[in-house]
């Protein structure tokens, strides 16, 4: 990762300063805030712990160290064990609503651009992600939220009431959702926001892939169409778009239909409460290349 930027807002600050201090309360381990993740990951930090080794402190307001536990980090220990280059826990409590985590800092940086060499390790990577869960069915399941709103996300009135290309979207999405389960199946573990932002690279070779915490169980190949979203938000190599798309087409409908209604929902929506009508068609046109 990159050097810790300057780029806090004071809110940020003191959230960051304040689990700080409960972890300390809490565990009696007192760590020394440095400053915010880049790439504007919100509730991430890096701190240095007693014995100045380098980790990232993540907080997850309103939510319970137990499900974290079950889930999203029995999850990414489930990947580690099969050569994923996830990050270690090396500490997880809860401070109040929250649930405060502290992982290993892996090597390199953000990726900038997904190029033919590393869209190569991604595969690769996702094909680590097969049956992993076979054995542990208490990991909760991806669910889509095609027919009802998703917990703060995912939400359809957006999409009904911005404009008339955004409300034929969501009828296509609600439609998907009818003929499709609510929760997606499959053992494979599935990271849900498997994009160039969260993989690290060091001189063209993946380095680590991070942010599982949203990970559960399901069918890996959802990442790549979270992949194909996530080369939309920036610059891509047309090649290398092409390539992954060629890799989504031979995809069972069953699989991609659901993934890709889900993806399009989720940034939408999003672009429609928290970004620009330039952005939001943006995405629609994205959305609109596999949406019928």
């Amino acid at each position: 990762m990159t050097s810790p930027s300057q780029s806090w807002t004071r809110a940020e600050r003191l959230d960051a300063a304040r689990t700080v201090d409960a972890l300390h309360a809490r565990t009696g381990v007192r760590l020394i805030l440095e400053g915010p993740c880049p790439g504007g990951q919100v509730g991430a930090a890096f701190v240095r712990w007693p014995d100045a080794h380098r980790s990232v402190l993540k907080w997850r307001p309103r939510s319970r160290a137990a499900d974290m536990e079950a889930g999203p980090l029995a999850v990414t220990e489930a990947l580690r064990l099969a050569g994923c280059p996830a990050p270690a826990t090396e500490l997880v409590a809860q401070v109040g609503h929250a649930v405060a985590v502290v992982q290993e800092l892996l090597p390199g940086k953000a990726l900038d651009r997904l190029d033919h060499r590393t869209l190569d390790q991604a595969l690769e990577l996702n094909q680590l992600q097969a049956d992993r869960l076979a054995d542990r069915p208490e990991i909760p399941t991806v669910e889509f939220h095609l027919r009802e709103d998703g917990p703060g996300y995912c939400l359809h009135d957006p999409l009904r009431l911005h404009n008339r290309r955004s409300a034929a979207l969501e009828r296509w999405i609600a439609a998907v959702g009818a003929d499709h389960p609510a929760r997606m199946a499959g053992h494979d573990a599935v990271h849900m926001d498997f994009h160039p932002g969260n993989i690290l690279a060091a001189d063209g070779s993946i380095t680590g892939v991070i942010d599982w915490d949203g990970a559960a169980r399901g069918d890996r190949r959802f990442d790549l169409v979270t992949l194909r979203f996530g080369i939309h938000a920036g610059e891509a190599d047309p090649r290398v778009t092409r390539r992954l798309d060629t890799v989504l087409d031979s995809l069972p409908e069953d699989i991609l239909r659901p993934a890709w209604a889900h993806m399009s929902l989720r940034m939408v929506d999003w672009a429609i409460r928290h970004f620009t009508a330039a952005d939001v068609e943006h995405w629609l046109d994205l959305a609109e290349q596999r949406a019928p």
